[in-house]
């Protein structure tokens, strides 16, 4: 006799296809919640690796700011130093040049006249004095011009008081450069070996 199958066949194909779907739901799922922390936690670890390099590009940065600052203050002292020496260059320089420029104002002042004062600027000069006509000015400035120290005599004021007191000036010059030492001769050069054996 023919077997019948009386089971409501379709419900349990139903009830099993849907049970297997809540199944691979849930796996989905579980693997989705397994992505997303193993994402987090790379992305975590990533984060602390990059703050610490963070950390110490800072700790290296104010090393260096501070050894910038060092170099910095080093440089301005070096500028200093270097100015102190060239102002004692330019003072030892210029000893010399003072004892020729005294000889030669005593040189070029002629009879007559009188300095009341002398000011120095840098390289200009400024003459105050007496003399007893404008034609001792006159030759004061011709002096100055044939000078081997003085140059470009420049008269602003000459006022005449009262005659016979002399006539009051103010009169410029300039300082010329100092000229290269000259070279010691070959006889020179050999006396001063001979003196130094």
């Amino acid at each position: 006799m023919p077997s019948i199958n009386l089971l409501p066949w379709r419900a349990e194909l139903r009830k099993r296809r849907q049970k297997e779907f809540l199944i691979g739901l849930g796996a989905a799922a579980g693997l989705a919640v397994l992505i997303a922390l193993g994402a987090h936690f790379t992305v975590s670890t990533m984060i602390d690796a990059q703050q610490a390099k963070n950390e110490l590009l800072k700790s290296e940065i104010a090393l260096l700011d501070k050894q910038i600052e060092e170099i910095i203050a080093l440089e301005e002292q070096k500028a200093r130093m270097v100015a102190r020496m060239q102002v004692i260059e330019k003072l030892q320089r210029s000893r010399p040049e003072v004892v020729k420029l005294f000889d030669d104002m005593v040189q070029t002042l002629p009879e007559g006249v009188y300095l009341t004062g002398v000011k120095q600027s840098d390289r200009r000069l400024e003459f105050n004095g007496v003399a007893q006509s404008s034609t001792r000015v006159s030759a004061f400035m011709r002096n100055i011009d044939a000078s081997e120290v003085l140059a470009k005599p420049d008269l602003k004021v000459i006022e005449t008081s009262a005659p016979g007191a002399g006539s009051k000036f103010t009169l410029f010059a300039q300082l010329k450069s100092p000229s290269a030492e000259p070279e010691a001769s070959p006889a020179d050069k050999k006396r001063v070996k001979e003196a130094a054996r």
